[in-house]
């Protein structure tokens, strides 16, 4: 048994886990009357999906978990070396820190997801957790994360830059932790504004977490091959239930602990900045939403789009959930395939010691 075979054997779990979850789980939301609450301010036309089972995040949550855990026992059950990458221990035990903390931060996420789902479904109140309240759960997961990162480093942070060549050091602690926050925080509400059409995050990510696993592989870090690989498989097996018309949907339970993985193997491989290629689809919605915003207070009422995030855009001109979720995720894989571009010629230097 070799790298490549766990890896598929991962993928392959968390697709079989995650779509025979579904079985059980969905019912059980029916049972509890888990629906979906479709927001005042969202589109009116989505209001036909009301009562459709929310915070089926949870299935791939357990699928995606449940199979990279088990692929580590067996490589630890037949000495620790099928995952074992080529570079030294300590950088190996480096990496399986940020891992394994940027995983329990992808959790955390997903349980204040599950908080702000809660609320809307169990409280009747469908604007969820407040402002203030989220922003607060943010700041705490995001400082234990970085916290751990930064010790994990020596105490002097760094990130793999594109094309300088070598480890570009922070000039500081503060501006570590504040890159770290800023990056965070746009990754995981961006995921979260992604969410918005039966599929669409679903798609995208598949194609996000495809290209992490080519980065990990080419940088012979496998361990977090497995957790992509996972990745890929767990939402396989969700987009089964969740194409259009979804008889699940991922719930903000689902859509952060999405944004928290990509941010664990981003973090974990050293190069937080290919999000914004690896993700480009998480940029794209994230900015709509930012510039429909910032436009309509400096325009006294003017917009850029019909609707923001700009996947709504596209539905009022008249585009179809599935042909959104098909393009969109395109456009996404085009942005895997020039951070695999930048990775190779950017990074040569970097993928072996």
């Amino acid at each position: 048994m070799n790298q490549f075979l766990v890896m598929a054997l991962a993928a392959g779990a968390a697709m079989g886990s995650t779509w025979l979850l579904g079985y059980v789980f969905i019912p059980w939301l029916h049972k509890l009357r888990f629906g979906q609450v479709i927001l005042d301010i969202g589109p009116s036309w989505h209001k036909h999906k009301q009562g459709t089972p929310t915070m089926g995040g949870f299935m791939f949550i357990i699928g995606i978990l449940a199979s990279a855990a088990a692929a580590w026992a067996a490589d630890y059950a037949t000495g620790g070396r099928l995952l074992a990458s080529p570079w030294p221990d300590y950088i190996q035990q480096q990496t399986a820190v940020k891992l394994l903390a940027g995983l329990i931060m992808a959790v955390l996420f997903a349980l204040m997801g599950f908080a702000d789902d809660y609320v809307k479904v169990v409280k009747k109140r469908n604007m969820g957790l407040t402002v203030v309240q989220k922003t607060v759960a943010q700041v705490l997961i995001s400082a234990g994360y970085l916290t751990s990162l930064w010790l994990s480093m020596g105490k002097r942070p760094f990130t793999l830059i594109p094309f300088l060549g070598e480890k570009a050091l922070f000039p500081g602690t503060l501006l570590f932790f504040v890159f770290g926050y800023v990056v965070i925080y746009a990754t995981v509400n961006s995921a979260n504004f992604t969410d918005g059409v039966d599929g669409l995050c679903s798609g995208v990510t598949i194609t996000a977490a495809a290209g992490f696993l080519v980065f990990a592989v080419l940088r012979g870090m496998f361990g977090i091959g497995v957790v992509a690989a996972a990745t890929v498989g767990g939402l396989a097996g969700f987009l089964i239930w969740n194409h259009n018309p979804a008889k699940v949907i991922m719930g903000d339970t689902g859509s952060n602990f999405l944004g928290g993985v990509m941010l664990a193997i981003a973090f974990a491989l050293d190069t937080p900045v290919i999000l914004l290629l690896m993700c480009l689809i998480y940029v794209i919605e994230g900015m709509s939403d930012v510039l429909q915003i910032g436009w309509y207070k400096l325009s006294g009422g003017k917009r850029i789009f019909k609707m923001a995030p700009i996947h709504h855009h596209f539905e009022m001109s008249g585009w179809k959930e599935k042909k959104i979720g098909w393009v969109f995720s395109l456009v996404n894989l085009a942005g895997v395939i020039a951070a695999l571009v930048v990775v190779w010629f950017g990074l040569q230097e970097h993928l072996r010691p």
